[in-house]
């Protein structure tokens, strides 16, 4: 593990090569994919790091997000926008990223957890699109670090208590007062925030509509998906009064998916309509963690991976429109089908995996999530069916809105497609489409 960070940092050498380390950054994913993962405690670790399955498929994916989001934002190559700095923001960003997901120990995962936050409110701060973005970051900083020192403190307790921070050590304390009580409502609470959960969203679609188009791909695709390795990691400590709560969180993620799917249908900027989109599949994996089945976990690994890929690939879409109509509005960006008409074929392939057809990830993952919260409690069926339907309806409602109709904008013509975006959203839905026919690869 530790000579793919010190590669990342050799990396940072070439900031001014944006070509160097786009293929370097390929490369690097390509040899992270073939190491030898079946056997990580024999070769991957050393000072500190180490993977199991979960880590190793969290990682490759940061690794593979960061090197689309090269490719993706050529604008601020082409107009020089700091481009060495953009370059250096997302090499540390990736590998804050890649010692969080391969840290032994709770301290390191914190600091590691916390210190990914920077280089994200850089992005946005730095090549944000409108003046709202200072908003946008600061309920992002305050969002998370209000409900990240509670975690801190609950670290240190847990510490005191067992006289270990080791992950893999880690014991579950099985007391069951009103104080241990809030101290497993702090420490969840920190990570949910991160999900987003149902209540604690609302920086979330702000983040997202003010974010370049790399603030939004790592974003979608990776930094949410700390939020659910964090619970994956964390409830191990608090295995016998999670039973207790398991209701509670499993009510809320259903109930606040559909009120969620319900809120999309209303909404007429893109990136805002796929940011909330993100809530409600992060509310199903929600459910799956909480449930302490395998399959929930197993379920819940695989959507997070979907829905990466597929989130990031529809906002690389949204900025594609939005580069060439100056519009995110889907009133204004009507009849995308006559206008672009070869990204027509694009949007349609990631709506529907968005909603979850076959052979996307998205749908296995989701097949494993309703089996475990029926089989969990069969009352849940009424709440999983509203879910899965209004998830489907506003897809649709996005794909048809902006493809059919008149396009009312003043441009007559202008380049549909360049052959880098072909080949960003290609690479987001090839793996996104073809992991499901060895699916073992992101079991458990």
């Amino acid at each position: 593990m530790l000579k793919f960070v010190l590669a990342l940092i050799l990396l940072m050498k070439f900031n001014k090569e944006w070509k160097v380390v786009q293929v370097g950054l390929f490369f690097l994913s390509f040899l992270f994919s073939v190491n030898c993962y079946h056997n990580f405690f024999l070769f991957n670790k050393g000072f500190g790091l180490g993977m199991d399955y979960i880590s190793y498929i969290m990682i490759l994916l940061s690794i593979w997000i960061v090197s689309l989001i090269l490719i993706s934002s050529q604008k601020i190559k082409n107009l020089n926008n700091f481009s060495s700095s953009f370059i250096v923001t997302n090499i540390f960003l990736l590998l804050f990223l890649m010692l969080t997901f391969s840290s032994m120990d709770y301290l390191m995962f914190y600091i590691s957890f916390e210190a990914s936050l920077i280089p994200t409110l850089i992005l946005i701060l730095g090549w944000g699109y409108q003046p709202e973005r200072v908003q946008a970051g600061i309920y992002m900083l305050f969002y998370t670090l209000a409900f990240s020192l509670p975690l801190l403190v609950s670290l240190l307790i847990y510490y005191s208590l067992t006289g270990s921070l080791v992950i893999n050590l880690s014991i579950s304390l099985e007391e069951n007062n009103y104080l241990y009580k809030f101290w497993y409502i702090s420490t969840v609470l920190a990570f949910l925030v991160k999900l987003p959960m149902f209540m604690f969203h609302l920086w979330l679609p702000k983040a997202h509509v003010e974010a370049p188009i790399a603030g939004s791909m790592i974003l979608a695709g990776v930094l949410l998906k700390l939020g659910g390795y964090g619970l994956i990691r964390v409830l191990i400590m608090f295995q016998e009064i999670n039973k207790s709560f398991c209701w509670f969180w499993v009510s809320l993620g259903i109930v606040g998916g559909i009120y969620i799917s319900l809120m999309c249908m209303r909404q007429v900027d893109m990136k805002s309509l796929i940011a909330y989109s993100s809530v409600v599949h992060m509310s199903l994996v929600l459910c799956g963690v909480m449930i302490f089945s395998l399959w929930g976990l197993a379920g819940s690994v695989i959507l997070m991976v979907g829905h990466g890929l597929c989130s990031s690939g529809l906002f690389c879409l949204a900025n594609m429109v939005y580069e060439r109509t100056g519009s995110r509005s889907l009133m204004v960006n009507k009849g995308l089908l006559s206008f672009m008409p070869s990204m027509g074929l694009w949007w349609f392939l990631l709506s529907v995996s968005n909603m979850a057809s076959p052979p996307s990830l998205n749908l296995m993952g989701e097949i494993m999530l309703i089996l475990t919260v029926l089989s969990w409690s069969k009352v849940s069926i009424l709440g999983i069916s509203l879910l899965s339907f209004f998830s489907a309806t506003y897809t649709l409602y996005m794909y048809s809105l902006s493809q059919h109709g008149i396009f009312y904008n003043s441009l007559y013509s202008c380049c549909s497609g360049k052959v880098s975006e072909y080949l960003s959203l290609f690479l987001h839905w090839f793996p996104l489409n073809i992991m499901i026919m060895n699916s073992t690869l992101l079991m458990i």
